[in-house]
């Protein structure tokens, strides 16, 4: 199994190389030179398993075998031991062929949890067997940023900054973020939006002598470990729901494109998926795209689902990769233009080809209030904003009634708070493990959206750690 980029000009890598790397030295993201397959019969073979076990049998081919099967294992079962449900990712029932998987049972209560601590161990097990150490910078919109923390803090080898859009993150997905005391750990207010946030670490992995006097990782979505690590959840829905002898359907409520991706990978490796629901806010860039055709840049306009308050989409040029049939130079070409006239040039074929599996839809704040009111109302479930869209977008786009949509929950409803009162009248308490985030003091630095500032920030603190 090896890894190449979707720019066609970095070195192939295998799987734990990727892991470190994160972003290709082209600029693209890694993706299988081929993918893996699991028959019908393999993926029969999943049901009665335990997420963990179900998670190392479909992940394990992804490795090639870099790391020692029983090392995986051990790291899969670890990584989920404390989740707060025995299911880790149960699957709810919400109407006729309507299901709801929850994803928000890890420890900063979102759907990050379900890679990021699998991949934090990963890193862990590849440095130490190294001998080495990286520096993980990462832009979040919300919920990535605590994930990453989480599961990276305290550790050794590992120094990790955390680039936040400055006053665009709700107060829990900061404080989960910034009352972390770890000595590793460091969190960047930036004043700008999470693109501008993004932009900074697209441009910090692009300089090749920063980049390599740091030692600079990822573990957002950029990093194809985190994209394996969401894969088993799709099967484990599918395999749940009668896969691979039904089709399944699938709305993810998504800004990056990397969640709805995972699926992506899960039905190129035989899951039976008929289509992918993209749920969007008034951010609608990927809705706009596959009603149209059209992928333009807009200015980022705030919501009340901020995780979702993204015009530039990273993971897309993964599926692009497959729209462009695979050329290399093709993908580099329309990258920079897109970067350099904020539209990304694709002819009408490959966005037919497209439209054939996604659709998208998109909720503005007084429909996502309303959805988050109705799905209340009628199965008493209490979600937050980005899950409403999910379950709303999948009940829009819905075009047979008899295939199963499994809509994606996101975040715990107590992550965005003052937006699920608004809309329900009922404040949504936090587990009693996070019953004193409020209290506890923060620790961040606020800086502007230059390059060289945060680069400065970044170098003189890994030097204190010895990683520069």
């Amino acid at each position: 199994m090896r890894y190449i980029s979707t720019r066609g000009a970095a070195p192939a890598l295998a799987f734990d190389d990727v892991l470190l790397a994160g972003l290709a030295s082209d600029g693209g993201l890694y993706l299988p030179e081929s993918w893996p397959r699991m028959g019908p019969d393999e993926i029969r073979a999943l049901r009665g398993l335990s997420y963990p076990e179900l998670a190392e049998r479909v992940m394990r081919p992804f490795l090639g075998g870099r790391i020692d099967d029983d090392v995986f294992a051990a790291a899969v079962r670890d990584a989920y031991a404390g989740f707060d449900h025995r299911a880790v990712v149960p699957l709810k029932q919400l109407g006729a062929e309507n299901w709801l998987i929850e994803l928000f049972h890890g420890p900063t209560l979102a759907f990050k949890d379900v890679a990021l601590q699998l991949v934090g161990r990963l890193f862990d097990h590849v440095l130490r067997r190294r001998g080495e150490r990286v520096t993980i910078v990462g832009a979040t919109s919300g919920d990535t940023g605590s994930a990453a923390i989480e599961a990276c803090r305290d550790r050794e080898a590992i120094d990790i900054f955390i680039l936040h859009p400055h006053g665009r993150v709700s107060e829990v997905q900061r404080r989960q973020m910034t009352t972390v005391d770890a000595p590793n750990v460091w969190n960047i207010a930036i004043d700008g939006s999470f693109d501008d946030c993004q932009d900074l670490v697209k441009a910090m992995f692009n300089d090749q002598p920063f980049r390599d006097a740091l030692r600079l990782s990822a573990v957002n979505s950029i990093n194809w470990a985190r994209i394996m690590a969401q894969i088993p959840y799709y099967v484990w829905a599918a395999v749940a729901l009668g896969a691979p002898d039904r089709e399944l359907a699938f709305a993810v409520p998504t800004g990056n494109f990397g969640n709805v991706y995972a699926g992506y990978a899960a039905r190129a490796i035989g899951l039976p998926v008929s289509r992918f629901v993209v749920g969007s806010n008034r951010n609608d860039i990927l809705t706009r795209f596959f009603q149209t055709g059209a992928m333009e840049v807009r200015a980022v306009e705030p919501s009340m689902s901020p995780s979702m308050d993204i015009q530039v989409s990273s993971n897309f040029e993964r599926l692009l990769f497959d729209l462009l049939c695979q050329d290399g130079a093709k993908i580099a070409a329309a990258m920079e233009r897109f970067r350099a006239e904020g539209r990304l040039p694709i002819d009408a074929a490959a966005w037919r080809t497209a439209q054939r599996l996604f659709t998208g839809c998109r909720l503005d704040d007084e429909e996502t209030k309303q959805a988050i009111a109705t799905i209340h109302v009628e199965s008493g479930e209490l979600l937050d904003p980005h899950s409403a869209i999910g379950v709303m977008a999948g009940r829009a786009a819905r075009l047979d009634p008899g295939t199963p949509m499994v809509a994606l929950a996101t975040a715990h409803p107590a992550k965005f708070p003052d937006a699920v009162l608004a809309a329900s009248g009922i404040r949504p308490e936090l587990p009693e493990r996070l019953a004193g985030l409020y209290e506890q003091p923060e620790r961040l630095s606020r800086l502007p959206r230059d390059l060289r500032a945060v680069q400065a920030f970044i170098r003189e603190r890994a030097a204190l750690r010895g990683a520069a």
